[in-house]
């Protein structure tokens, strides 16, 4: 089983080694986290017939002596307490993507005033962003550059929460990302067909570079009109957006979407 796993997550360790080494991070802080993943992970989902592993059985299945695992098991928690105001930040961008009353008459993001009146910035992060200040979004929005604000007017700038400006928050999505990619590929890995979860994608390589660029803008058109359609449906369905939803448990769900492009070309390659 092991010679199975190690070319794939090699392949995967790849790119995720590339931003460590860009960020300055060192084979011993990486293997750190590691370790002590393998230990949440063991802790969380391999116990015995659903009984909370004991430190002997997570350095049984984790391979970490016995003091190792103790010591990092009674590691206080770490909070995270960015990532509700992402959260809300992203529903009132996707608010002002997809509500008709803050749009102009050609249908875009309307530039709204930061204020009180109807239609303004303040009255979409009420409807979309629910008890959070209508500054501190604001401000969220300012750092990632994804508004711009002159006066008391704020204009959207991205088709969505796309904080290119924040080496911080781009981060963040990649942790976001990459684990929700993971949960369903491990999902459909360990469970029956007939509870798959959807995982797609469509990919050539052997494409003219003057294809790429009509394929960008085909596949961000043909992706926006699915997300929208799709986040119209889950926006009405959610109980932050709407207190009349009703319903037992509380989940997450939802559809990722990116672009595929890597350059394939060498000196010995084919270009006719």
């Amino acid at each position: 089983m092991a010679d199975s796993i190690k070319k794939p997550v090699a392949r995967l360790l790849a790119p995720l080694t590339r931003i460590l080494l860009r960020h300055g991070i060192s084979h011993a802080e990486f293997a750190d986290w590691a370790k002590t993943s393998f230990v949440s992970e063991a802790a969380a989902n391999f116990g015995v017939k659903d009984k909370k592993p004991t430190v002997s059985r997570i350095a049984i299945v984790t391979g970490i002596n016995r003091k190792e695992v103790k010591r990092i098991v009674e590691l206080p928690a770490e909070a995270d307490g960015g990532k509700a105001k992402q959260n809300r930040a992203t529903r009132v961008v996707t608010g002002w993507l997809q509500d008709k009353e803050f749009h102009t008459d050609k249908g875009n993001p309307a530039t709204l005033e930061y204020g009180e009146p109807e239609c303004s910035f303040n009255q979409l992060v009420k409807r979309y962003g629910g008890d959070v200040p209508a500054r501190a979004v604001l401000d969220e929005l300012l750092r990632v550059g994804t508004v711009e604000r002159k006066g008391d007017n704020v204009k959207l700038k991205q088709k969505g929460y796309v904080p290119h400006e924040s080496t911080e928050a781009m981060l963040d999505i990649l942790g976001d990302s990459c684990t929700d990619l993971l949960e369903t590929i491990d999902h459909n890995i360990s469970h029956e067909t007939s509870e798959s979860r959807l995982q797609l994608n469509v990919v050539y390589d052997n494409l003219p570079e003057e294809a790429l660029e009509e394929f960008r803008r085909l596949a961000d058109k043909k992706s926006m009109e699915l997300l929208k359609e799709l986040d119209k449906y889950l926006s009405k369905k959610d109980r932050d957006v709407s207190s009349k939803v009703k319903g037992s448990g509380k989940f997450r769900a939802g559809l990722g979407v990116y672009l595929i492009e890597q350059d394939l070309s060498d000196d010995e390659t084919d270009k006719s």
